[in-house]
């Protein structure tokens, strides 16, 4: 069982493990731990409350990544025992009926599952230049899972939804570190609440939500950031008018536009919430830097996510993007999950930049260059592989 004693030991034992070099600029070295119950071994980027990263190499065996390599994001403390028969889930605000349900309660509604790839919204924020505050993740604060549970649409219509809703606020266990901090609330558009896609979970690749993972139910909304995943969910409250809370209306906020893309030190401009993930294509085979033998094909091989959209393609180029290859793409497990692909490059001896660019089926495809912005959110464009061919 996890426990305040475990968590701390595992805070203390981690900057002893092994080491990962992000990539970064500066001080891209993290310590990598075992240490954290339920977890193999993770980057470290904070220990309390535990920021763990899953290292690349894992995407590269699995179509789902295991739990126990699944990244971990909180913002509060959060209990650290969980009495699965005493949670409630409480349904309020502007309903006909406010509901407080068991876990058994919730058993009762049909059951759905869905692959979904859950994706921090500041994912790759340390590789930004010009360097942005917040948490220095690389491209693992990402995860793709078969997630179960129940549509939250199933759940508001046991409370009985009042005409004039506009908004679904939902919040967990987790409490501030001071008093007065705003509690983190998320909302979704009342639209986007009724959708048949987004769930609440229990079931996370065919086992229970591990607790650092949100443990016993979370808020699953495919194709949007993780923010909007709610985490240990016990509250659920409709909304008359508009989310002006802080984590809606000051938080999480990018610029105004598709690429959330500004240059840096341009004045801020109209700001809107994260929500939406673009398409992204990562390699997962080879890592940047790595000096590889001479062959006539070069195999490399990644993932790829499509965001709100399916994958449908993804392409490789060895020169800056004048041409490219199409890659093959691996199975499709539904629109919002990772899709793996593989192809070849033939590369002479020298220094190469192998880029992997996705495109999903809303014909949005990623850039050539990288945005930025303040925030360090929606990263959109591709991540270049250094290779030096000997």
């Amino acid at each position: 069982m996890l426990t305040r004693r475990t968590l701390i030991a595992s805070a203390l034992a981690a900057p002893a493990a092994a080491q990962v070099d992000l990539g970064f600029a500066d001080n891209g070295m993290r310590p990598t731990t075992r240490a954290f119950p339920q977890k193999g071994e993770m980057i470290l980027q904070r220990s309390t409350p535990p920021l763990l990263e899953t290292p690349l190499s894992v995407f590269d065996a699995n179509d789902f990544t295991p739990n126990d390599r699944f990244f971990v994001r909180w913002h509060y403390p959060f209990p650290l025992q969980i009495d699965p028969a005493k949670h409630r889930l409480r349904i309020a605000g502007h309903v006909a009926k406010p509901l407080s349900l068991s876990l058994a309660d919730l058993a009762r509604l049909p059951r759905v599952a869905i692959a979904a790839v859950n994706q921090c919204a500041g994912n790759g924020r340390g590789l930004f230049s010009p360097r942005v505050a917040g948490a220095q993740w690389a491209n693992g604060a990402m995860g793709n899972a078969l997630w179960e549970g129940v549509r939250l649409k199933d759940v508001l219509a046991l409370a009985g939804v009042k005409a004039g809703a506009v908004a679904v606020r939902c919040g967990g266990l987790d409490t501030p570190l001071v008093d007065n901090a705003p509690d983190f609330e998320k909302s979704l558009p009342i639209d986007h609440a009724l959708s048949d896609d987004v769930l609440i979970a229990w079931s996370m690749n065919g086992t229970a939500l591990p607790l650092l993972n949100g443990f016993p139910l979370r808020l699953v909304v495919p194709g949007w950031y993780s923010t909007y995943w709610v985490k240990m969910l016990d509250a659920i409250e409709v909304l008359a008018k508009p989310d002006d809370g802080y984590w809606m209306a000051k938080a999480y906020l990018q610029p105004a536009n598709a690429l959330a893309d500004i240059a840096p030190g341009a004045p801020a401009g109209p700001r809107v919430p994260v929500t939406t993930m673009r398409p992204r294509a990562l390699v997962t085979n080879i890592a940047s830097g790595t000096k590889l033998p001479a062959r006539a094909l070069t195999p490399i091989q990644g993932v790829a996510l499509g965001g709100d959209h399916g994958v449908t393609s993804v392409e490789l180029s060895a020169d800056a993007g004048r041409s490219w290859v199409p890659a093959q793409l691996g199975p499709d497990h539904g629109r919002y999950s990772f899709r793996r692909f593989r192809g070849a490059l033939a590369l002479a001896p020298g220094r190469h930049l192998i880029l992997a660019r996705a495109k999903n089926a809303a014909g949005v495809e990623q850039p050539l260059g990288q945005n930025w912005n303040p925030s360090g959110y929606n990263r959109a464009g591709i991540e270049p592989v250094a290779v030096e061919i000997i």
